[in-house]
């Protein structure tokens, strides 16, 4: 199931690669409700090929990677559903094939779009706490307490297929630390995207020129980057972690609206300054820019749609 080439490979080649978009907020687009702690994940439940239907969306907008459905897909995450491991793994499993379903239609109706990829989704602890504690890194927990928390989702992610691993939306050290540890033992690549707490330093305050380090410790991280963070905060972090490393960098945003996590709802985009003039920051006006700063993958996360994804598609070379 997995495509024969590698992300590394395509990296050191000099590829570029456009990643998909928001996943959640193409399936409330659909109708789904998604307010549920098990968000995404809960479609591969409900209504798995409409997120096959997404997948193919943001393909046919020009990604070359896919994202699976399983940020919030963890055994312990299902259980609050009555969902035992087994089928909990299974649909684990189950969002590595819907992506490799969409990407093999796509393909047939499209032979010159390849190589396409499969990213499995490995969201944080943060992530099934449902609190919003992803973007804080206040928990804590033991090394093997991580490892045993985030192994059965690895092991079914791999075996089900996935190119790579998307290690996503990590507030803090000691998580990742535990990930790369995860990728070696499945001799899996995968790539470590982080939430911030400014330009500087991610959720839990570690310096992102440490988490660089982190990246070129083991050759199974083969990009190191960001996620779901405010447009603004981009540049700076992708400046901070090119000044400490010189493996490709990663991106992907949330759209510039604003959240509100008291009322759970989005505002308006902030105004910044351009030249001459007050301008709406977007992800297309920054892809250029952080291509400069090393970013080799670019896409989209929270508010961001297959329409973003073809316009960052076309500056990179991959319509």
């Amino acid at each position: 199931m997995p495509s024969n080439t590698k992300l590394s490979r395509m990296l050191d080649a000099g590829a570029n690669l456009t990643v998909d978009g928001a996943l959640a907020t193409e399936l409330e687009a659909h109708g789904c409700d998604l307010d549920d702690p098990l968000w995404s994940a809960k479609v591969l439940v409900e209504q798995p090929q409409l997120v096959k239907s997404v997948h193919r969306d943001y393909f046919r907008a020009g990604a070359a990677v896919a994202i699976t459905a399983s940020y919030q897909a963890t055994p312990q995450g299902f259980a609050r559903r009555g969902i035992g491991e087994e089928e909990a793994l299974e649909l684990v499993a189950l969002s590595v094939r819907l992506a490799d379903e969409a990407r093999r239609e796509h393909l047939a109706e499209n032979p010159g779009a390849g190589p396409l990829l499969v990213a499995g989704s490995v969201g944080p602890y943060g992530a099934y706490l449902a609190d919003g504690s992803e973007y804080r890194g206040d928990y804590f927990l033991s090394r093997k307490e991580f490892l045993e928390f985030h192994r059965p989702r690895i092991a079914a992610l791999v075996d089900a297929g996935a190119d790579f691993l998307a290690c996503e939306t990590l507030p803090s050290l000691p998580e990742a630390e535990a990930l790369v540890a995860l990728m070696k033992e499945f001799d899996v690549e995968g790539w470590l995207s982080f939430t911030l707490r400014d330009g500087g330093h991610i959720s839990d305050g570690t310096p992102l020129a440490q988490v660089a380090k982190l990246g070129r410790a083991q050759p199974s991280v083969v990009a190191i980057g960001v996620n779901c963070v405010p447009l603004e905060l981009v540049a700076p972090s992708l400046g901070a972690l090119g000044k400490a490393t010189d493996m490709p960098l990663i991106a992907y945003p949330n759209s510039g609206e604003i959240y509100d996590a008291v009322s759970k709802t989005w505002g308006p985009a902030t105004a910044i300054e351009g030249p001459g003039s007050k301008h709406t920051a977007s992800l297309t006006e920054g892809t250029a820019v952080w291509r400069e700063l090393g970013a080799r993958l670019i896409g989209g996360c929270c508010r961001t749609s297959p329409e973003d994804i073809a316009a960052v598609a076309r500056l990179t070379g991959n319509p």
